[in-house]
């Protein structure tokens, strides 16, 4: 557990420059003490590290020293190579990156685990979108990207809902959600999310912007998704559905409307159907989704919800010549 611990002090101090005892204790979880005998261990064992006193000191390696983090376990190094995912890397525009980056950790890691990792990578592979549904399209990412990088403001126009308008963002990141790309970034002092894909054209601009010290991207969408989730409209629906066709009506609606959905026991129904109670995300969607259910769903409830059914159907019908 020690010498895991005094890699974690080395890889911070590494990382992050410049830490305080306090710092460090705070982000490995220990006593003040405990972080004075690692640091003494760290200098005994070799390590060029020195400290400064004072408000403003801190320890701090030799400029230019680097581990070649043979301390990595097994389990580590080998969910380094799960994680990198080649196609969002590309998209990003660091492909290349990722590959020269993967290659420099297999040569730095001892013979075991280089097998090891090789061996994740040759068997587990990530493909984020769903069946049927490439990634969408985000000719300009890899220009985000480099603002979010280099933290300069950038000038997009953003298509929605029929019309482009020009925005001049400050980009704070990126999110890879569902084989979606957003741009999470501020602007007018207000945090927002960008469909990528929206983004008609994108402008680097020369002028910098001081990324707010107190942004963090995971916890802001958490959040974001969570009041998404939480505030969307939703239409209350009873429907009657073929047992073997429930599959087809999840994927309509969607996963997380099924997994809310209230079955209700019917034990007369004439088809022995399955009855369920369901919140439908965005209702001037509803009727659409539903109809491609075709005769093996029928809506109970709303009333509005089942007429509108039958107009579509309706007007399908006359558009293929079908008059009775």
């Amino acid at each position: 557990m020690r010498s895991s611990r005094l890699l974690s002090v080395l890889l911070l101090l590494q990382t992050r420059g410049r830490m305080t005892a306090r710092e460090l204790a705070t982000e490995l979880e220990v006593s003040l003490r405990t972080i004075y005998r690692d640091v003494d261990s760290l200098a005994e064992a070799g390590v060029p590290l020195y400290g400064d006193r004072g408000p403003t000191g801190g320890y701090q390696l030799i400029d230019g020293y680097r581990t070649r983090l043979t301390g990595l376990t097994t389990d580590e190094a080998s969910s380094i190579f799960l994680a990198g995912v080649p196609g969002p890397a590309a998209e990003l525009g660091l492909g290349t990156v990722l590959a020269t980056a993967q290659l420099k950790l297999l040569a730095a890691l001892p013979a075991e685990l280089r097998t090891r990792a090789g061996r994740i990578r040759e068997r587990f592979h990530l493909d984020a979108p769903g069946w049927f549904k490439g990634a969408e399209e985000a000719p300009h990412l890899s220009t985000v990207a480099q603002a979010v990088w280099n933290q300069r403001r950038l000038l997009i126009r953003y298509r929605r809902a029929g019309d482009t308008a020009e925005r001049l963002l400050e980009p704070l990141g990126v999110v890879l959600k569902s084989g979606v790309w957003y741009v999470v970034a501020a602007r007018d002092g207000e945090v927002r999310t960008y469909r990528a894909s929206r983004i008609e054209s994108a402008e680097l601009s020369e002028e910098r912007f001081e990324r707010p010290a107190n942004f963090d991207l995971a916890d802001y969408w958490t959040e974001s998704t969570a009041a998404y989730e939480r505030d969307a409209p939703r239409l209350a629906v009873l429907v009657r559905v073929a047992p073997d066709r429930v599959e087809l009506l999840e994927n309509l609606v969607g996963g997380s409307a099924m997994r809310a959905a209230e079955r209700l026991e019917v034990p007369d129904d004439r088809d022995g159907w399955t009855h369920l109670r369901l919140l439908i995300d965005w209702p001037e969607d509803a009727a659409a989704r539903l109809v491609g259910m075709g005769p093996d769903l029928e809506v109970i409830e709303p009333v509005e919800l089942r007429n509108q059914i039958l107009d579509l159907a309706r007007g399908s019908l006359a558009r293929h010549g079908v008059t009775d």
